[in-house]
Protein backbone atom coordinates (compact mmCIF):
# COMPACT_ATOMS: atom_id res chain seq x y z
CA UNK A 1 0.00 0.00 0.00
CA UNK A 2 2.78 2.41 0.85
CA UNK A 3 4.52 1.84 -2.54
CA UNK A 4 1.30 2.60 -4.40
CA UNK A 5 0.82 5.88 -2.55
CA UNK A 6 4.43 6.91 -3.18
CA UNK A 7 4.09 5.96 -6.84
CA UNK A 8 0.92 8.03 -7.24
CA UNK A 9 2.55 10.90 -5.35
CA UNK A 10 5.59 10.72 -7.65
CA UNK A 11 3.37 10.78 -10.73
CA UNK A 12 1.47 13.80 -9.37
CA UNK A 13 4.70 15.65 -8.57
CA UNK A 14 6.09 14.82 -12.02
CA UNK A 15 2.85 16.05 -13.66
CA UNK A 16 2.98 19.34 -11.76
CA UNK A 17 6.65 19.90 -12.70
CA UNK A 18 5.96 19.05 -16.37
CA UNK A 19 2.96 21.41 -16.41
CA UNK A 20 4.98 24.28 -14.92
CA UNK A 21 7.81 23.69 -17.39
CA UNK A 22 5.40 23.64 -20.33
CA UNK A 23 3.71 26.86 -19.23
CA UNK A 24 7.01 28.59 -18.66
CA UNK A 25 8.72 27.35 -21.81
CA UNK A 26 7.36 30.20 -23.97
CA UNK A 27 9.39 33.36 -23.88
CA UNK A 28 7.95 36.28 -21.98
CA UNK A 29 8.12 39.87 -23.19
CA UNK A 30 10.87 42.04 -21.74
CA UNK A 31 11.71 45.72 -22.18
CA UNK A 32 14.54 44.73 -24.54
CA UNK A 33 12.51 42.03 -26.39
CA UNK A 34 8.89 43.22 -26.21
CA UNK A 35 7.49 41.81 -29.47
CA UNK A 36 6.49 38.16 -29.03
CA UNK A 37 5.52 35.65 -31.72
CA UNK A 38 5.31 36.62 -35.39
CA UNK A 39 4.42 40.20 -36.29
CA UNK A 40 1.09 40.54 -38.07
CA UNK A 41 1.50 44.26 -38.79
CA UNK A 42 3.27 47.29 -37.35
CA UNK A 43 2.49 50.97 -37.56
CA UNK A 44 3.53 54.34 -36.19
CA UNK A 45 1.84 56.41 -33.52
CA UNK A 46 3.58 59.71 -32.82
CA UNK A 47 7.22 58.72 -32.24
CA UNK A 48 6.41 55.10 -31.30
CA UNK A 49 6.05 51.86 -33.23
CA UNK A 50 3.12 49.62 -32.36
CA UNK A 51 3.28 45.94 -33.33
CA UNK A 52 0.48 43.39 -33.27
CA UNK A 53 1.69 39.80 -33.23
CA UNK A 54 0.48 36.22 -32.73
CA UNK A 55 1.85 32.69 -32.80
CA UNK A 56 0.96 32.36 -36.49
CA UNK A 57 1.59 35.93 -37.67
CA UNK A 58 -1.98 36.09 -39.01
CA UNK A 59 -5.37 37.36 -37.96
CA UNK A 60 -7.93 34.62 -38.35
CA UNK A 61 -11.68 34.27 -38.28
CA UNK A 62 -12.74 33.25 -34.76
CA UNK A 63 -11.22 33.46 -31.30
CA UNK A 64 -7.51 34.12 -30.92
CA UNK A 65 -4.83 35.58 -28.70
CA UNK A 66 -2.73 38.51 -29.87
CA UNK A 67 0.10 40.59 -28.44
CA UNK A 68 0.31 44.39 -28.68
CA UNK A 69 3.67 46.09 -28.08
CA UNK A 70 4.67 49.76 -28.12
CA UNK A 71 8.36 50.43 -28.76
CA UNK A 72 10.71 53.39 -29.24
CA UNK A 73 13.22 53.89 -32.07
CA UNK A 74 15.70 51.51 -30.40
CA UNK A 75 13.10 48.72 -30.13
CA UNK A 76 12.64 48.94 -26.35
CA UNK A 77 9.18 48.76 -24.78
CA UNK A 78 7.56 52.08 -23.84
CA UNK A 79 4.98 52.42 -21.06
CA UNK A 80 1.93 54.01 -22.74
CA UNK A 81 -0.52 53.45 -19.88
CA UNK A 82 -4.03 52.51 -21.04
CA UNK A 83 -4.25 50.94 -24.51
CA UNK A 84 -7.02 49.58 -26.71
CA UNK A 85 -7.21 47.41 -29.83
CA UNK A 86 -10.40 47.27 -31.89
CA UNK A 87 -11.05 45.50 -35.20
CA UNK A 88 -13.37 47.58 -37.37
CA UNK A 89 -15.10 46.62 -40.63
CA UNK A 90 -17.24 49.29 -42.34
CA UNK A 91 -20.82 48.67 -43.40
CA UNK A 92 -21.22 46.92 -46.75
CA UNK A 93 -24.58 46.67 -48.49
CA UNK A 94 -27.18 45.50 -46.00
CA UNK A 95 -24.51 44.41 -43.47
CA UNK A 96 -23.88 46.96 -40.73
CA UNK A 97 -20.44 47.96 -39.51
CA UNK A 98 -18.67 45.57 -37.17
CA UNK A 99 -16.47 46.28 -34.17
CA UNK A 100 -14.60 43.44 -32.45
CA UNK A 101 -12.74 44.83 -29.44
CA UNK A 102 -9.83 42.89 -27.99
CA UNK A 103 -9.84 42.36 -24.25
CA UNK A 104 -6.33 43.53 -23.32
CA UNK A 105 -4.45 42.61 -20.17
CA UNK A 106 -1.11 43.91 -19.05
CA UNK A 107 1.99 41.75 -18.97
CA UNK A 108 4.98 42.07 -16.66
CA UNK A 109 6.45 44.53 -19.17
CA UNK A 110 4.92 48.03 -19.33
CA UNK A 111 3.88 48.81 -22.92
CA UNK A 112 3.22 45.16 -23.81
CA UNK A 113 -0.32 43.76 -23.70
CA UNK A 114 -1.90 40.36 -24.25
CA UNK A 115 -5.28 40.41 -25.97
CA UNK A 116 -8.11 38.04 -26.73
CA UNK A 117 -10.50 38.80 -29.57
CA UNK A 118 -13.14 37.03 -31.63
CA UNK A 119 -13.12 38.13 -35.27
CA UNK A 120 -16.61 37.63 -36.73
CA UNK A 121 -15.65 36.97 -40.35
CA UNK A 122 -12.83 36.79 -42.88
CA UNK A 123 -11.99 39.82 -44.97
CA UNK A 124 -10.56 43.30 -44.63
CA UNK A 125 -10.49 44.92 -41.20
CA UNK A 126 -8.89 48.02 -39.67
CA UNK A 127 -6.95 47.51 -36.44
CA UNK A 128 -7.75 50.67 -34.46
CA UNK A 129 -5.14 51.19 -31.75
CA UNK A 130 -5.16 53.91 -29.10
CA UNK A 131 -3.19 54.72 -25.98
CA UNK A 132 -3.16 57.35 -23.24
CA UNK A 133 -0.73 57.65 -20.35
CA UNK A 134 2.90 58.45 -19.55
CA UNK A 135 3.89 58.56 -23.25
CA UNK A 136 1.07 60.97 -24.07
CA UNK A 137 -1.93 60.21 -26.23
CA UNK A 138 -2.15 58.61 -29.66
CA UNK A 139 -4.17 56.58 -32.13
CA UNK A 140 -3.66 54.85 -35.46
CA UNK A 141 -5.45 52.54 -37.84
CA UNK A 142 -3.70 49.65 -39.61
CA UNK A 143 -5.38 47.58 -42.35
CA UNK A 144 -5.30 43.79 -41.98
CA UNK A 145 -6.99 40.82 -43.60
CA UNK A 146 -8.55 38.11 -41.44
CA UNK A 147 -8.21 34.63 -42.90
Amino acid sequence: MRKTILFIGSISLFSVIAFIAACGSGSQPTAENPVQGKVIKSGSINNLTVSVSSDTGKVKNGEQELMLAFTDASGKAVDVGAASLNFYMPAMGSMGEMNNAAALTTTGTPGVYRGKVKIEMTGGWEMQITYEGPAGKGKTSIPVTAQ
